[in-house]
């Protein structure tokens, strides 16, 4: 049950970052420059959890999970970006992009951190 609540999450997530980058504009209040970049981080941050916590039911060697997780994060903005290339009033960015991968990032590294522990007792 946990697994197929996982998997949900996951994708009813990734459906709102679709869904968000469908708009052709969001109504964000610019407080400083580049902070977008920031969003992304953030928003690419959450799905890194959440893609961690789906691909655990599929791998637990700690290289597979970091592995698959942030490379399905890291792709879902590229695509994701590729798909803002066609909607009116928005563009595409590969820095847009990158501050996906970098939340992305941090995420899996903050996790691998914190459940080190956990990774130390199943063979890499």
């Amino acid at each position: 049950m946990i697994k197929l609540l996982d998997f949900i999450a996951l994708i009813t997530y990734c459906g709102l970052i679709y869904w968000l980058s469908d708009q052709p504009a969001l109504p964000v209040p610019m407080l400083f420059p580049h902070q977008d970049k920031l969003h992304h981080a953030i928003a690419y941050f959450i799905m890194a959890i959440l893609a961690w916590r789906n691909f655990q039911h599929i791998t637990q060697r700690s290289y597979g999970l970091i592995l698959f997780s942030v490379f399905f994060c890291s792709f879902y903005g590229f695509t994701d970006e590729w798909h803002q290339s066609f909607v009116k009033g928005r563009q595409a960015d590969i820095f847009d992009w990158l501050a996906d991968t970098v939340g992305a990032l941090l995420a899996i590294l903050m996790l691998y951190s914190f459940f080190s522990f956990y990774f130390k007792k199943i063979k890499k």
